[in-house]
């Protein structure tokens, strides 16, 4: 219990409020409450703690920790003598170490594994806002919908957020934040919220995504924010009200320029902040919420020695008036301060607003006032720190100085200036900076985005976009022709990061008013890319693209053709075997005019991996061989030949056919090796793994599983992942460590099932076991899993791979 919340609990019950409504209202236990009614004072402004049996050690954790940042959790029990749960001591090592890097206190809210952060962190500090915040969670204990909305710079996405913060021990399943501003598909919008649930890269299941979502939601006690919906009204509306007719105890918080308008929604109008301190200290009220405090505390920031004094008193509430107290424009005019005293800026800010509230009239005084911040903002850079301002906006979800550099830069902009020009944006507050790892990207808030956008004419906004689409489609297609190489890793981590940028050129590309060009560069995108789905797209999006792009792009060529294959893949990945007919079908008749090798090769390929999917080992053998005498006349084309070699590899683990796998998988690993590629050579060493294992080595099988997951852990491929997952939970079971076998073959259950898409898998693995059963071959297809079982199944096989749909893993 903090300050803030012994204020609520006094407030509600002097207002009447029952100590058990006051309880569930504030998501706090009855005895938290009784203890608040208590006190005559608020207890320090900390966020309290249960007690733990890790509480004693915690101080010796935190030295071990600091002292040696990458100290293993064994090495930690041994130093402190930990005689308790393993996965206690992990979780309290895994809160610090957080703590010590963000320096934020964390949270003992249970939250499911992510690979991706529940709740952004902001590089400044949260500035007041108290009353609001109260409000809010007051909002959220009668409501389970709640939209904040306000204009454009108001802090509304950092209201949201801090309250997530500050109340995420009152949601026990945890808070997810779903940022939707980079979004422009509206078709991709439930694709986004299972990303930000971290469903994302294991949802390969053909239908809608909305399934999932609910499956996952049904009965958790979880925040959502749905973070900049105003450009996606219909679509957020129509989500928000399926969630909340399918759920339970999920509550929603929604940030918006426009109410969302469904009944079941609480609207939350975010005021600017106050202008009028509320003190005649010369000192702001700390907790006051004061546009004034905020300008202290930001201009302390750009300038160590501000403070608040008798002499710039008047001066700083003025510039606070004159902006209305919008977060956005305080923290505008702040960046100004290091060329500018505060009296020099609050009169400009009184020239460029007599100017400019006489031009839209018609316009909310607000909104008047951030445009004039933006417009003033604007005029005091260069006329080529405009101009770069106006053209990075083409960029969503964020660029680097390389990118900026190639589109953005003209006769008028030449690229040598490019990088003084973002260091100025930088500097202004207008470009932020982000650094992750070895590289370091630049993103704009939307409103100084969209600002930059309506400063394009619709010719240089066509031509910036062509560029942009240059860019993204070179990017895309290097990837692909240089992706069995050691460039590998760059590429999809480059990939990844330029998600949101690919969708947007996508989309720009198939629009009406888009020429044939734009949509042939697409067409090749997604084409040459087969294995987009792996580097941050997922199947189901990757599929999307493809059947839009085949609408526009109908000519029989070798790119259609191309295309055709690829959609014939993920289906068959998908489980779609009826539609992966059809395509496949299609791609044949296509490549009857195109006459393409990779066509043919690839499509033959496609066939064969479908029907070892169905079980049909005969038929996939037949064409897979076929293919890779197709693919040896293609040298240029090692991609695709090594990953047949790996299917055609699992093929014959299965026909029990060890020595003649092993070969294959051994090709595969010792090319990649030569040629320092990763992803297919995690396969390999998989299916080398999957020969030890039929074979009873179950140590190597151990340690080439590892090695396996080693590699690909810089991709985004859940099924790999699962399959490895598998593998080392048999292999465990087998070397005798029932209890690491139990959570291993738990979590490739749990991955299957969240997929959805593992009866293909399910179908083809089970038809192997019995094949091999019938055949009373050696291995685990006869042999029972030792001190394993698993509930509503007796006898398990190892090889029963139907133990995987829904059962849960229990040690004897």
């Amino acid at each position: 219990m903090n300050a803030d919340e012994w204020d609520e609990i006094r407030r509600l019950h002097r207002q009447g409020s029952p100590i058990k409504h006051i309880a569930v209202q504030l998501g706090m236990s009855r005895n938290t409450v009784r203890r608040a009614l208590t006190l005559d004072e608020p207890p320090s402004d900390h966020r309290s703690r249960r007690g733990s049996v890790v509480d004693p050690v915690d101080s010796a954790i935190r030295e071990l920790t600091a002292d040696d940042p990458d100290i293993t959790i064994a090495e930690i029990a041994r130093r402190i003598q930990w005689d308790k749960s393993r996965t206690t001591l992990a979780r309290r090592v895994t809160s610090i170490r957080a703590e010590l890097s963000t320096g934020e206190p964390q949270g003992s809210a249970v939250e499911t594994v992510s690979a991706v952060p529940s709740v952004p962190v902001y590089g400044t500090s949260f500035v007041g806002r108290r009353t609001e915040l109260l409000e809010l969670r007051r909002l959220l204990g009668d409501h389970r919908l709640v939209t904040i909305t306000g204009p454009g710079g108001m802090g509304k996405t950092r209201l949201a957020i801090h309250a997530a913060v500050e109340y995420r021990r009152a949601f026990p399943d945890g808070v997810r934040v779903i940022e939707l501003a980079a979004l422009r598909s509206p078709d991709l919008l439930t694709q986004t919220v299972v990303d930000g649930l971290a469903l994302a890269n294991r949802d390969m299941h053909a239908s809608p995504t909305e399934n999932t979502i609910i499956e996952y939601l049904r009965t958790r006690r979880m925040l959502l924010i749905l973070d900049n919906c105003e450009h996606l009204l219909d679509e957020c509306a129509q989500l928000v009200s399926v969630l909340l007719r399918s759920t339970t105890y999920l509550r929603i918080v929604t940030t918006s320029r426009e109410i969302l308008s469904v009944p079941d929604e609480f609207v939350f109008p975010l005021p600017p902040l106050p202008t009028v301190n509320g003190t005649e200290s010369s000192t702001p009220a700390r907790g006051t919420g004061s546009a004034v405090e905020l300008f202290v505390n930001r201009a302390a920031a750009v300038l160590s020695k501000f403070e608040l004094t008798e002499e710039n008193r008047d001066a700083v509430m003025r510039v606070c008036d004159r902006l209305d107290g919008l977060p956005l424009a305080i923290e505008l005019a702040c960046a100004r301060l290091p060329v500018l005293s505060v009296h020099e800026l609050a009169d400009r800010l009184d020239h460029r607003l007599n100017l400019l509230t006489t031009g839209n009239r018609t316009g909310p005084q607000r909104h008047r006032s951030l445009q004039a911040t933006m417009d003033w903002s604007y005029e005091l850079c260069t006329r080529e720190q405009q101009l770069l301002w106006s053209r990075v906006s083409v960029f969503a979800g964020g660029f680097d100085l390389g990118m900026a550099e190639e589109v953005c830069s003209d006769d008028d902009v030449p690229a040598d200036t490019v990088l003084d020009g973002i260091s100025a944006l930088v500097g202004k507050s207008i470009v932020h900076r982000e650094e992750g790892g070895t590289h370091v990207r630049f993103r704009m808030l939307e409103s100084i985005r969209e600002y930059g956008n309506s400063k394009l004419t619709a010719s240089e906004m066509d031509t910036l976009t062509l560029r942009h689409l240059h860019w993204c489609a070179r990017l895309v297609t290097t990837t692909a022709d240089t992706w069995f190489s050691a460039d590998q890793r760059a590429g999809s981590e480059k990939l990844r990061r330029n998600h949101a940028n690919i969708r947007s050129a996508l989309h720009a590309a198939l629009l009406d008013s888009s020429g044939d060009d734009e949509v042939r560069m697409a067409a090749d995108m997604v084409s040459r890319a087969w294995f987009l789905w792996s580097c941050g797209f997922s199947v189901r999006e990757h599929r999307m693209w493809l059947n839009r792009i085949l609408e526009r792009e109908t000519a029989p060529t070798a790119t259609r053709g191309r295309m055709l294959v690829n959609l014939g893949l993920v289906q068959t990945l998908q489980g779609d075997r009826e539609s992966a007919d059809k395509a496949l079908t299609e791609a044949s008749a296509v490549n009857l005019t195109a006459d393409d090798a990779i066509t043919g090769a690839f499509t033959a390929d496609v066939m064969g991996l479908k029907a070892f999917f169905a079980g049909d080992f005969g038929e996939a053998e037949t064409r897979l061989a076929a293919a890779l005498q197709m693919y040896e006349g293609i040298p240029e084309r090692e991609d695709l030949a090594h990953t047949l070699r790996v299917h055609l590899g699992m093929l014959y683990c299965f026909t029990d056919e060890t020595a003649r796998a092993a070969e294959l998988f051994e090709t595969v690993n010792q090319r990649a090796i030569a040629v320092g590629e990763s992803w297919l050579r995690s396969y390999a060493v998989y299916g080398l793994g999957l020969v030890a294992l039929m074979n009873e080595y179950f140590e190597d099988a151990l340690r080439l599983g590892s090695d396996s997951l080693r590699l690909r852990r810089d991709f985004d491929d859940v099924v790999g992942t699962t399959l490895v997952t598998d593998l080392l939970g048999w292999a465990e079971a087998e070397a005798g460590s029932a209890e690491r076998s139990a959570v291993l073959l738990g979590a490739a259950s749990s991955m299957w099932g969240v997929v959805r898409h593992a009866a293909v898998w399910l179908e083809s693995l089970g038809g192997a076991a019995c094949a091999i059963r019938e055949a009373g071959t050696k291995g685990f297809g006869r042999r029972p899993l030792r001190d394993v079982s698993f509930q509503g199944s007796r006898d398990v096989g190892l090889r029963d791979h139907r133990i995987r749909a829904g059962r849960v893993p229990t040690v004897r």
